[in-house]
This record gives structure tokens, C-alpha cells and sequence, in this order.
């Protein structure tokens, strides 16, 4: 077995996920290992993932970028939640906040004394306990670790950005540290006659490039994992049956909001991402149920500022690669996979298989054991962030078109139902693993979706009723207060990052 290390990375795609693979690679072992990234000037990349998820501080942290010359350079905005309209019925709308909702009081989650709280008349609702929600309904933002000397856990945010500038600065930091780029079109995939393995990519100009671990981001076509290995594709459009999209930009209107929005349409829904210098809009739809032509009357008609440009046409498949990592080639991005972007999950993905490739990462024997872990954690997170965005389409009381019709009668995957059915009947939510989502995530979607357990847990009936209504109150003024001393959201981005992008 050949257990020499891995000295020549081959990174075949720029974009967010080349760059971010790169630049990650470049800082953690930079000085072993000679990276080059392969891409083409000619070849457009998606450009998906404006929003992100809080996580993506922690590979800014990786890496040292300072958040507000991040979002300086980029155009950014901060996030505290996604505010999802229309997808109950009509005229309904709820916040997923980042962040912890009230407090645990003793072995119990909030939930339970939240829903026992519920039987007295106008008793607040779920959100009336998140600091994130409410600092996003006043469009406020700050920079908390905690409020004050209490409990109460501080803001927790992400941000919203122009992803090419993003892909630019990680593009610049990869160089920095010596990563080499080279232009030009792939236009055949060398691989070893004895195993199978890609000894090298040839490219139009004649000049081959050889490597000996080899990382495809070159989207949607997989040119590596798919084109040359054969990997397979797994279609869940059974699940997510959300085939196309559109995206244009449009003029920034104001407030500024500290949110993401996804608004349903008859077919799919909407995106609203607010950046400093304009807003990014999206039109995500099932080709089944609309034409292209009416899904952009739709997402044009429905604009909160004139449009910056044409429609740019998506195609796509909800699914995954069968092998996510193949012989000595892993996919990451679109090319492992897609997911719509209605959680965000699109460059957190991009993240979590880098980090853990470089868990994983292997030596020059690829030993199976290694290859197979890989392929099993992240199919796993794949899996259950398909599993969250699935209850969002079919925990629904729309019946108004066949799209609609068609979601609430989605088949619900196995780690899905056991959620639904354990919350429905206890009130509990149960985490799995290092699932991505939280218990608070989950809570704040079933909710919002309008799915109430039919008890909470009955330890939560020893409490008096004069001290529960204290401890809500409580939780609730502390927030309240808290909101009131921050700056809004305009205000804080224009003390700390104002962008030269506006």
C-alpha cells in the first residue's frame, strides 16, 4: 500500500467552492502541499449562496478575515433569520431565527412551558422568546455575546453578500499563500489503465495537468465525478420537485432588512437577499407546474426595486453524487450535489466538505476505510437538510394550485416523519448526530409550518402558575430591552462596514 503522502492537489472549478477548498487547504497545509486551481474564464459559474448560515464565521475565523472588510469588499449585509411568507396559507408569515428561543428551565426545553403558556388568552406567541426575531422585526442589529449579566444567549448571525466578490477575496487569500491558477478549458480526463484513478486533466491548449488528489467543483456537470468516474446521481425531485430557477438583481430598497425572505408563489417561492448595493432575487420553480415565461413575469412583477438586469436561467436536480468521493477524487459544491437554496445551505455545504476532507485527508494509498467515511458523513448531512426542507413544502394548508396540492402530499422521508411524529405527540425534538439543523430550527419551522404537539411534558405542570408567568415575562423583558439599546440595522452596517460597492 502506498502510504506516501499527498503532495499535488488538482482543484478543477473556481467559483465559492473551488476558491474556499483552496484557500482552506492553502492555510491548513499550505507549506506541504502544492494546490492548483484549473477553471476557465469562459465557463460562467452559478453564483449561488448571497445567504448564508452562522457558520460561515467559523471559516472566516479559519482563515482570518476580518468580518467587516468582508463585508466591506463584498457588498454584505448581516442575518439574523429567514422570514418564510405565504407558505401555510396565504397571508401567514413566521421567522426562522438564528439563535436559542427562551430558556431551558431545569432538565426541560423551553417548548414545554411555552406551550403550556399557550392555554391563557393572548399568550404570546413563540417568538416573543428570541432575541434574533424580535431584533429582526424592529430591524435592528448588534454585535452580543450575551445580554448583560443575564442568561439570555446574545445575537447569533450570518451575512448576505455578493458571492462572486466573496469567491474573489477567497480567490486573492488562496494566492497569497501560493496556490497556482491556471486558465483554461478541460477537455479530457486522464485516468490510470490499472485502477481507474485521474492522473491528470488535459486541457484545450494541449497542456496536462497532473495530481494526485484531485477535488471537483465544477458545478452541475461534475466533470470529474460524473464525465470521467461515472459516480452515479441520485434524483430526490420526489421529495423536491423544484427543477428551475431565475436570478436578477434589483435596486437595494429600504430598510435594509436584517433578514432573508422566501416568499411562495403558485409553483415554488421566491428569494429576497438584501445586500448594500442591491437586492438579489430568485424564482425557484417546479418546470411541471409553470412555464419560464410566467415564472419570470412572476419574479419581474414582484420586485421591491427595478430590475438590474435580465433573468438568469437555472436548471438543476435535487439530489446527490452515489459516491461523493471516488477513487482519488472528491466533489464539493454543486458538483457533490444540489439542495435549493431555501435554507441557505448552499455554501455551509461547500464548508463542511472541506472540513471534512481535511479530516479525512488522505495519503497517497487512499485507504477505503478513509473514502467510505467521507461518502457516509456527508451523504448523512445531505440527507438531513433534504429532510428540513421538505417539511417546509409539505406541512402546508395550501391546496390553491397543483403545485401546491402536489407538496402537501409529498411522501416524507423516514428521518422526517419520525420527527413529525415524535414532536406531534410529545412536544420533544431530539438532535441528531452533528446534524446541522438545531432543536430550536426545528421548533421555530414545525411551528411556523402550523404543527402544534398534542401535549407538552407534564413536569412542566409543576411549575405554578405565578412563576411561569414571571419566567416568560422575564425572558421577554430582557429581550425587549435589549432591542431598544440596539442600533438599527442601517446604522450598525454604516458605523462598521459601509461598502464601496454602494
Amino acid at each position: 500500500m502506498n502510504n506516501l503522502p499527498v503532495k499535488r492537489v488538482v482543484i478543477v472549478g473556481g467559483g465559492t467552492a473551488g476558491w474556499m477548498t483552496a484557500a482552506v487547504l492553502a492555510r491548513a497545509m499550505g507549506a506541504s502541499l502544492e494546490i492548483r486551481v484549473v477553471e476557465s474564464d469562459a465557463i460562467g459559474i452559478v453564483g449561488v449562496g448571497e445567504a448564508t448560515i452562522p457558520q460561515i464565521r467559523n471559516v472566516n475565523t479559519f482563515l482570518g478575515i476580518a468580518e467587516d472588510a468582508m463585508l466591506k469588499a463584498t457588498g454584505g449585509t448581516f442575518k439574523l433569520g429567514i422570514e418564510f411568507n405565504d407558505w401555510v396559507r396565504e397571508g401567514h408569515s413566521y421567522l426562522h431565527a438564528f439563535g436559542e428561543v427562551g430558556l431551558p428551565l431545569g432538565p426541560l426545553p423551553f417548548q414545554h412551558y411555552w406551550l403550556r403558556s399557550r392555554a391563557a388568552a393572548a399568550a404570546p406567541d413563540l417568538w416573543a422568546y428570541s432575541l434574533n426575531a424580535r431584533a429582526a422585526g424592529n430591524h435592528r442589529m448588534d454585535r452580543l455575546e450575551r445580554v448583560g449579566n443575564t442568561p439570555v444567549a446574545g445575537i447569533k448571525y450570518a451575512f448576505h453578500f455578493d458571492a462572486s466578490l466573496y469567491g474573489r477575496m477567497l480567490r486573492a487569500y488562496a494566492e497569497q499563500r501560493g496556490v497556482k491558477r491556471t486558465e483554461g478549458r478541460i477537455v479530457d480526463v486522464k485516468l490510470r489503465g490499472e485502477d481507474g484513478f485521474i492522473e491528470a486533466v488535459a486541457l484545450e491548449s494541449g497542456k496536462q495537468i497532473e495530481g494526485e488528489l484531485f477535488v471537483d467543483c465544477s458545478g452541475f456537470r461534475g466533470l470529474l465525478i460524473e464525465g470521467a468516474l461515472k459516480a452515479g446521481f441520485e434524483d430526490w425531485r420526489h421529495w423536491l420537485p423544484c427543477d428551475r430557477a431565475l436570478a436578477v438583481p434589483s435596486a437595494p430598497a429600504s430598510p435594509m432588512r436584517p433578514y432573508t425572505q422566501a416568499n411562495a408563489r403558485p409553483a415554488g417561492w421566491q428569494w429576497r437577499i438584501p445586500l448594500q448595493h442591491r437586492t438579489g432575487n430568485g424564482h425557484v420553480y417546479c418546470s411541471e407546474h409553470m412555464s419560464d415565461d410566467e415564472a419570470a413575469s412572476i419574479l419581474l412583477s414582484s420586485l421591491d426595486g427595478a430590475a438590474l438586469g435580465e433573468p438568469r436561467p437555472i436548471r438543476f436536480a435535487a439530489g446527490i453524487r452515489r459516491r461523493l468521493w471516488l477513487r482519488n477524487c472528491v466533489a464539493i459544491g454543486l458538483s457533490a450535489g444540489f439542495l435549493e437554496p431555501l435554507e441557505s445551505t448552499a455554501i455551509h455545504l461547500i464548508q463542511s466538505g472541506v472540513s471534512r476532507l481535511m479530516a479525512l485527508f488522505p495519503d497517497r494509498g487512499f485507504d477505503p476505510a478513509v473514502i467510505e467515511e467521507y461518502n457516509r458523513k456527508v451523504r448523512q448531512e445531505y440527507e438531513q437538510v433534504r429532510d428540513f426542507l421538505v417539511l417546509h413544502y409539505r406541512a402546508t394548508e395550501r391546496r390553491d394550485t397543483p403545485f401546491w396540492e402536489r407538496c402537501a402530499a409529498l411522501p416524507a422521508p423516514e428521518g422526517l416523519q419520525r420527527k413529525l411524529d415524535l414532536f406531534r405527540a410529545t412536544g420533544q425534538i431530539f438532535r441528531e448526530d452533528d446534524e446541522l439543523f438545531t432543536e430550536q430550527s426545528w421548533l421555530q419551522v414545525m411551528v411556523g409550518q402550523g404543527i402544534l404537539p398534542r401535549r407538552h411534558h407534564p413536569a412542566a405542570d409543576e411549575l405554578p402558575p405565578a412563576q411561569l408567568e414571571e419566567f416568560l415575562g422575564t425572558i421577554r423583558k430582557v429581550i425587549g430591552t435589549a432591542v431598544e439599546r440596539m442600533p438599527t440595522h442601517e446604522r450598525f452596517i454604516a458605523e462598521h462596514c459601509a461598502s464601496a460597492q454602494r
